[in-house]
């Protein structure tokens, strides 16, 4: 365990100074959900049944979700170019413990989006979304947002080792932003058809959103949904949990196993 925190550390060193040495792409991430709020709050709230404001409050957790399920195709990408490069050879070539360049990975990521939220709940605040809860909750909000991206994160790295190829990763990452449309991040799943709305209610995102509403005190708990949305807090602990325990050993397998 202490092999892995020092050699973990110095990995995790390395992640963020590659993020220092391209910031192309750390302001495009941060700006794209701030984009997005702003084309959805006023352009589809306009056309939905709720007032703009309050499309705007049930919009903000599902934005937070949704960017932080972007880890999968991050953690895909910079995984396939380090495999694809040949940085993961060199790594394997070092007295260090296997398990500290993925998780090295995920940890460095944990910490940029960290910081990339701040602007995007800034701006959540001047177009209208509150925090109607109390600090625990929300201060409970945003932990369990930092979990969810942490277990999207090893499902991409998984994957990214898997293709080696960043042609791969970009198109395979791509496709991931798919999986916000089919939950409730961005529109209710009520008058859904019977079949998409279950596909919906047992997509991880749409827990994780849930529970985001509901421990920012933005919307209740629907009523009638599948367990993981009826229960959103302990449906998004579970799915995080399952999620971290597949893919994490997955991974770190994977990288320890050279083709």
């Amino acid at each position: 365990m202490t092999a892995l925190m020092y050699d973990g550390t110095a990995m995790v060193g390395r992640h963020l100074r590659r993020v220092r040495n391209n910031p192309g792409l750390a302001i495009l991430s941060q700006t794209m959900p701030i984009t997005m709020l702003l084309f959805f709050g006023y352009v589809f709230g306009s056309a939905l049944a709720m007032p703009g404001a309050e499309y705007r409050s049930f919009l903000v957790p599902g934005l937070l979700v949704a960017t932080a399920a972007g880890g999968v195709m991050t953690g895909m990408f910079q995984a396939a170019q380090d495999s694809h490069r040949g940085v993961m050879d060199r790594f394997r070539t070092l007295p260090v413990t296997r398990a500290s360049v993925p998780v090295a990975q995920a940890v460095a990521d944990l910490v940029v989006t960290a910081a990339g939220t701040v602007p995007l709940l800034l701006v959540g605040l001047a177009v209208g979304w509150r925090v109607e809860g109390s600090a625990a909750g929300a201060l409970g909000a945003v932990g369990l947002l930092l979990l969810f991206r942490f277990a999207s994160t090893w499902i991409g790295i998984f994957l990214g080792l898997l293709t080696r190829s960043e042609e791969a990763a970009g198109q395979l990452g791509g496709a991931t932003f798919v999986l916000p449309l089919l939950s409730n991040a961005y529109i209710p799943t009520d008058n859904l058809p019977g079949w998409l709305r279950t596909l919906a209610e047992w997509n991880p995102i749409s827990a994780v959103t849930t529970a985001l509403r509901d421990l920012f005190g933005n919307a209740p708990v629907p009523r009638g949904a599948a367990w993981p949305v009826a229960h959103p807090v302990a449906g998004a602990l579970a799915w995080c949990a399952v999620l971290i325990a597949l893919f994490a050993p997955l991974a770190v397998r994977r990288y320890a196993r050279p083709r």
